[in-house]
């Protein structure tokens, strides 16, 4: 599933394209996860005053409303100034501006896109509502994280990867972060010290933006606007390295089941 790294990647390279163009046409394909929420007609002529992220929801500013696009499990987006020919199987939502052409690929159609007359709407209070605190941002502390799991008994893995602390923690990041700061992904979140919760802190920004700066991951689907995909999974240190040395004390590398997600770790590294 794209996280907010890659979330991140694809906002950056829309955010230039669309900003200050007019949507000239929309062409919906088979139904993705929610309806858009108004007719396509009548988001014609209107004009993108930019794109945002929050979450792993990328915003699209209107003149008027805006619209909230997820990736789900498996879409990516693609950008071209001139047409991308005819829609596949797999294409679902097509947005024709002024200035370029924008396409969700999505097999699995997890995705969405969906339109909201504001952010503080309903339709998208719905979606934005539970959201934690965004990681790289300056409201993001490590005194506001250390609130958010004191009152959270579940396993820190699953929590952060709940959302409703912190957004974007995906299962990749998660355990990379929690390899950095030395935490056992079974621990509970309310039981993690003020200083151990420090340093996972740190290690929630350092790879979430290390991971930006490589592009993301691309354990599958996930392709940037331009066709490549993400560098971080080659770089990993715990994640998909089931059975390997650690990189710090050469100790195999474990491997279980959290919530039906593959959780990575060294035993002998983290308490």
């Amino acid at each position: 599933m794209p996280e907010l790294p890659e979330v991140e990647v694809t906002k950056r390279s829309l955010a230039p394209m669309l900003s200050l163009s007019r949507v000239v046409s929309v062409r919906l394909g088979k139904p993705l996860r929610w309806p858009l929420g108004c007719e396509p007609d009548s988001l014609n002529g209107r004009l993108i005053q930019g794109v945002r992220r929050r979450g792993k929801y990328l915003l699209i500013d209107l003149d008027e409303g805006l619209l909230l696009l997820h990736l789900g499990m498996s879409g990516s987006v693609a950008v071209t100034r001139d047409w991308p020919g005819q829609a596949g199987a797999h294409d679902h939502f097509d947005l024709e501006t002024s200035a370029c052409w924008l396409r969700l690929h999505d097999p699995r159609r997890f995705g969405a896109v969906v339109y909201a007359p504001s952010e503080h709407s309903p339709q998208a209070q719905k979606l934005l509502g539970h959201l934690g605190l965004e990681p790289l941002e300056a409201g993001f502390t490590a005194q506001r994280l250390l609130e958010g799991l004191s009152k959270r008994s579940g396993a820190i893995k699953q929590v952060l990867l709940g959302g409703d602390v912190v957004v974007g923690v995906g299962n990749i990041y998660a355990s990379e972060a929690l390899f950095m700061s030395g935490i056992r992904p079974t621990r509970a979140a309310n039981r993690i010290s003020k200083a151990r919760v420090d340093k996972l802190y740190a290690a929630i920004r350092t790879v979430l933006a290390r991971a930006i700066d490589l592009g993301g991951s691309s354990l599958r689907d996930f392709k940037h606007t331009n066709g490549e995909h993400g560098l971080f999974q080659a770089s990993s240190q715990v994640y998909g390295r089931a059975g390997e040395p650690c990189t710090h004390c050469q100790a195999p590398i474990k491997r279980i089941v959290q919530g039906q997600r593959a959780t990575y770790f060294c035993a002998s590294c983290q308490r």
